[in-house]
């Protein structure tokens, strides 16, 4: 985007070449989604002066949630994008309006807190109790490449956990749908009638009883590895969902560990690292301790 404007404040400013007179020549060349171009459209976000195309790109705007301040760890942010570490425990939006004390309202407090005026927009969620990388755009362009660049999976997500047992073969793909499990209101399983899901994974160290895996989201259906570990006869340890024992660990042993994408507006390449909270790496050392 930077390389066909340059910012101001809130807008951007194009040239437009001159044998191009309309806007709607030029918009076909940009990256804009046509959805935000019908926005900018709507509420005056286009302004031609003549040689020169003005668009409100990045506006200013209040957060959709309560802000809260919570300490939260960065794990990488710039003009555009956010990327929280979320502690396991907190979910990443409420679940009904006025509901706080969720990882949206920490970021909406961060964003208070630090003079931005960014509405609060993740890309992907995780699970309450999964902990790791979360990744934000704070503004709405930046926001719909991302989850057009979800939708062709050009995000890689990658992912660390401990399952019981060890996987054979140590390394390979799991592609198995997943469905609602009717006979639990929360729960997912493996169902033939199901949406399309696969998990590649491969096995990082072994211990007496458990290996820790990375695992790399090729979909991203609700509670995918959990529920494809489970059906490979390995559930991650403190999963008492899906058959994981709590006795070493008091919550699903996962963490979205690492973001590989290409920046929606600069076009640099990110491989973004969450560090393991320290729970995790308590079990970890618990693990090898015991081997």
């Amino acid at each position: 985007m930077h390389a066909a404007g340059k910012r101001k404040g809130e807008w951007i400013e194009l040239r437009v070449p001159s044998e191009q007179a309309a806007w709607e020549d030029v918009y076909p060349l940009l990256p804009i989604p046509q959805k935000l171009w019908r926005k900018l459209e709507r509420e005056g976000g286009i302004r031609s002066q003549g040689p020169r195309l003005l668009l409100r790109i990045f506006p200013q705007e209040a957060p959709s949630v309560p802000a809260e301040w919570t300490e939260l760890e960065i794990v990488y942010e710039d003009d555009y994008l956010l990327v929280v570490n979320k502690p396991a425990g907190m979910a990443v939006h409420p679940a009904e309006p006025g509901q706080g004390g969720t990882l949206a309202n920490a970021v909406a407090g961060y964003y208070e807190s630090t003079g931005q005026g960014c509405a609060v927009r993740h890309i992907h969620r995780l699970d309450q109790d999964t902990s790791g990388a979360v990744l934000y755009a704070k503004y709405e362009l930046p926001h719909l490449l991302l989850d057009e660049a979800m939708r062709e999976k050009a995000v890689g997500r990658i992912y660390a956990a401990v399952c019981a047992g060890h996987p054979a073969p140590p390394s390979g793909t799991i592609a198995a749908p997943i469905g609602r499990d009717r006979h639990h209101r929360s729960r997912r399983r493996v169902s033939p009638g199901g949406d399309a899901a696969v998990t590649h994974y491969r096995t990082v160290q072994t211990f007496r009883d458990a290996a820790l895996l990375e695992l790399r989201l090729e979909t991203g259906r609700t509670h995918q590895i959990r529920v494809h570990m489970s059906h490979l006869g390995h559930p991650l340890l403190g999963d008492t969902l899906y058959g994981g024992s709590p006795k070493l660990f008091g919550r699903q042993a996962l963490h979205g560990a690492r973001l590989l994408l290409r920046h929606p507006i600069t076009g640099e390449e990110l491989d973004l690292e969450a560090s393991y909270p320290d729970d995790f790496n308590g079990l970890l050392a618990s693990l090898l301790y015991k081997n």
